[in-house]
């Protein structure tokens, strides 16, 4: 391979004894990067992002919108292939995130590989099957059969297919960096519950950092987000709360405390709709210590209604070294999230709850669309005494979204409409980032492209228009671009590159510095778009990769004589070797082996009767000169030509004679019967071109001579005073007996014209039949 070098200052890595070169090609290229949201462009919930760069496919996330049943809230897969995609990357456990993962790879052509933290992926299994059972109660049939997958199209996947999905999903943990094909990857802490994930993607010197839902806030059980140390080119980030401002931390908590207690004093029932894992474990943190705190309190029963209670609190059990100094601490002396005055409700069944008197009650799910918290609800919503509080970000078309506005009147789980007297408050506990710290974080991490998901159409509108304002203080040039686009829309990202490559090893082990335009030969390697330059000799230094060879070889049936093949053979190609072995052949004869292209191409016949072996080493020249040869071998032994030239006395039996011994016939003659034979052909073939032309041609031939007398009464440009025929003679002598080709042409003829196309016809037919040099 050739490249253009120039002199480059760029340091060396690891490799001893090289001096980098970076040899450039004349070509900018340019890479297109598509990012397509299939789920929450301009919206919340059914997060997923179908993301194509540099060959590779990747999705990031794979979740429902809880306010659509069955089909209506998975992503738009349809504008995926999904036999396409290579990697699956889940951020967290949120049914929003991560609920339509087994539909995806169990209901689709999916063949690619799936990617979420420990504890992720240990939720996952418990979430979902607990989403699955809440589906089934809901549609009022059981999930598990193969009718209800005929029949239930709103029920998107089994227990089987969640348990086939399970065992495909492969661990990362937090700094990991994993390799698939050209992309590379890695965890950073989401901090938005336990085991969230940001993914920074790498593909063909390209990053891209996706967000997921994130929080830049220390709460009592999980550490901050953290701030990767690159500056990627793409920022994919939640926009939930767009410009809005949280209150403090302890402003909040004291108005979730006070709602609570005030509604318990007065003889109220407490619902706080929360997801069963998530944040519901730190709003049991801070209602436990409230409670301990306030001993007037004690007597009035806290409940967390949930099946997944147990399981979940070995969960977080296992996985404590993931949250925060607190709790690590904590974990010496006592498990923290064992509660002293909340117990968990053994049977989640609403008939059978005694709910006389005051109490609090912690249901799932969070958003109110079915199970323990939306029973409770309809049999408490009627009476003023008791409260509602959500605690956190309530989606577009749920329930929790819709009481937040007050109405007066709401539709049960059954159908009926009732009144909706109680109170209904909103503390936000979302572990979502809010505007300040969305800013900051966006401006640390300084990418050059910003694309904002997971938002409402308005709220993201507001966020856009503050982070341009913002970016409106810097030059034009250095302004980050910001989209936000809805379900569907494809944004393209240009971005140009230059093909370079580093010369290593002994191409690079030089004293005078490389000119601009020398030419460097040697194998060029590429490996996950990192380019060098190396000599055969220096590529198992350089690289993993080890020279090889193939060694060709082909059994090719031949029942002609040697004397054919060496004939053709000569006739064909020049510089064709012969050796011969008294030993090892059929019938006591020799082996004998021609040598072609410098002995790289063999041809050897003896060994076995009637076959003839090619043998040679791949390579261009070697493959081409290997098919000519087996061509060769097959022509040799049908032509009638071959018969001719290689005919011989008829061979019936005769008593053996003294003299057979005494005369062998050398070698070295029958080389010079075989050159002979070469050139008779060579002049025969003058002769048969000649007489295409002329009528009447006379041939004299006189060893490697002949004379050939023309007399013709055409194409004349002068004709004979006695309008006769004319009469030319041409000599045609080879030089030596070679197979050079060279030949001395001599024309006598009285029209010059004549004796010029003569000339030069007989010179063009020699040199054409002369063997090919290689």
């Amino acid at each position: 391979r050739h490249c253009t070098c120039r002199p480059s200052h760029s340091s060396q890595q690891q490799q001893p004894s090289a001096k980098p070169i970076v040899a450039t090609t004349a070509m900018v290229l340019e890479d297109v990067m598509a990012i397509t949201p299939l789920g929450s462009g301009q919206e919340v919930g059914r997060s997923c992002h179908l993301l194509e760069f540099r060959g590779m496919t990747i999705l990031l996330d794979c979740g429902i919108h809880p306010g659509y049943d069955g089909l209506n809230g998975l992503p738009f897969f349809d504008r995926v292939e999904p036999e396409r995609v290579d990697v699956l990357l889940i951020t967290h456990f949120h049914l929003d995130h991560a609920a339509s993962l087994p539909y995806f790879t169990e209901r689709t052509g999916f063949r690619g590989r799936i990617f979420m933290t420990h504890p992720t992926k240990a939720v996952i299994r418990l979430l979902l099957g607990d989403y699955l059972r809440l589906m089934s109660i809901k549609k009022g049939s059981s999930s598990g059969g193969d009718d209800d997958k005929n029949n239930n199209s709103d029920v998107l996947y089994t227990e089987e297919d969640l348990t086939k999905c399970c065992d495909k999903i492969e661990l990362i943990d937090y700094h990991q960096t994993i390799s698939v094909g050209s992309l590379k990857f890695r965890a950073l802490n989401a901090g938005h519950v336990l085991g969230a994930a940001m993914f920074l993607l790498e593909i063909g010197g390209r990053t891209l950092l996706y967000t997921g839902d994130y929080s830049m806030e220390d709460d009592r059980h999980l550490m901050a987000a953290e701030i990767p140390n690159v500056k990627p080119d793409v920022l994919m980030v939640e926009a939930t709360y767009g410009v809005q401002v949280h209150a403090s931390r302890a402003e909040r908590e004291a108005r979730f405390t006070g709602t609570v207690e005030r509604i318990v004093t007065r003889g109220g029932r407490c619902l706080i709709p929360v997801f069963a894992l998530g944040r519901a474990q730190e709003l049991l943190l801070i209602l436990d210590e409230h409670w301990q705190a306030n001993p007037h309190l004690q007597s009035i029963p806290v409940w967390y209604a949930s099946k997944l209670a147990s399981r979940a609190l070995r969960v977080y059990q296992t996985y404590a070294n993931m949250m925060n100094a607190r709790i690590r601490a904590q974990m010496d002396v006592a498990n923290p999230f064992s509660f002293r005055f909340i117990r968990n409700l053994k049977s989640v069944k609403v008939d059978s709850f005694d709910d006389r008197g005051p109490s609090v009650v912690f249901a799932s799910p969070g958003m109110l669309q079915s199970g323990v918290s939306r029973q409770l609800f309809d049999r408490w919503a009627t009476d003023p005494k008791n409260g509602v509080l959500i605690a956190g970000y309530a989606v577009e078309n749920t329930l929790a979204k819709e009481i937040m506005n007050q109405p007066k009147e709401v539709v049960t789980l059954e159908g009926r409409r009732q009144p909706l007297n109680c109170l209904v408050d909103y503390v936000s506990f979302s572990a979502h980032v809010d505007f300040m710290e969305n800013r900051n974080f966006i401006s640390k991490v300084d990418p050059k492209h910003i694309i904002l998901v997971h938002g409402q159409k308005d709220e993201m509108g507001r966020l856009k228009s503050a982070l341009m304002l913002q970016y409106k203080k810097l030059p034009e040039n250095k302004r980050p671009t910001i989209t936000m686009p809805p379900n569907l829309q494809e944004v393209k990202l240009k971005f140009t590159r230059r093909r370079s490559a580093k010369v290593m090893g002994s191409l690079a082990d030089r004293e005078e510095e490389p000119q601009e335009g020398e030419a460097v030969r040697g194998i060029l390697v590429t490996q996950n778009f990192s380019t060098k330059i190396v000599s055969p000799e220096d590529l198992s230094t350089y690289t993993q990769l080890r020279v090889g060879s193939v060694s060709s070889k082909l059994h090719v049936p031949f029942a002609g004589q040697v004397a054919t093949l060496r004939l053709f053979l000569n006739e064909m190609f020049s510089g064709v070797t012969e050796t011969e072995e008294e030993e090892g052949g059929i019938d006591g004869a020799k082996i004998t082996t021609f040598g072609l292209h410098e002995d790289q191409v063999k041809v050897t016949t003896g060994k076995t009767r009637g076959v003839a072996t090619v043998s040679w080493d791949a390579s261009p020249a070697g493959d081409i000169l290997a098919d000519a040869v087996v061509a060769l071998l097959m022509h040799a032994q049908s032509s009638i030509a071959s018969i001719r030239l290689t005919s011989q006395p008829c061979g019936h039996r005769r008593k053996k004679t003294s003299e057979d011994d005494d005369e062998p016939a050398s070698k070295k003659q029958k080389e010079e019967e075989s050159s002979a034979n070469v050139v008779e052909s060579r002049l025969r073939l003058i002769h048969n071109t000649l007489l295409e032309q002329f009528d009447n041609v006379e041939a004299t031939y006189e060893g490697s001579t002949a004379s050939f007398e023309i007399q013709t009464d055409t194409g004349l440009e002068k004709y004979p005073a006695d309008g006769g025929v004319l009469t030319c003679t041409v000599k045609v002598e080879f030089e030596d007996e070679s197979n050079s080709g060279e030949a001395k042409v001599t024309v006598e003829c009285e029209d010059a014209t004549l004796a010029g196309n003569l000339q030069e016809c007989v010179k063009n037919v020699a040199l054409s039949s002369s063997s090919i040099k290689l």
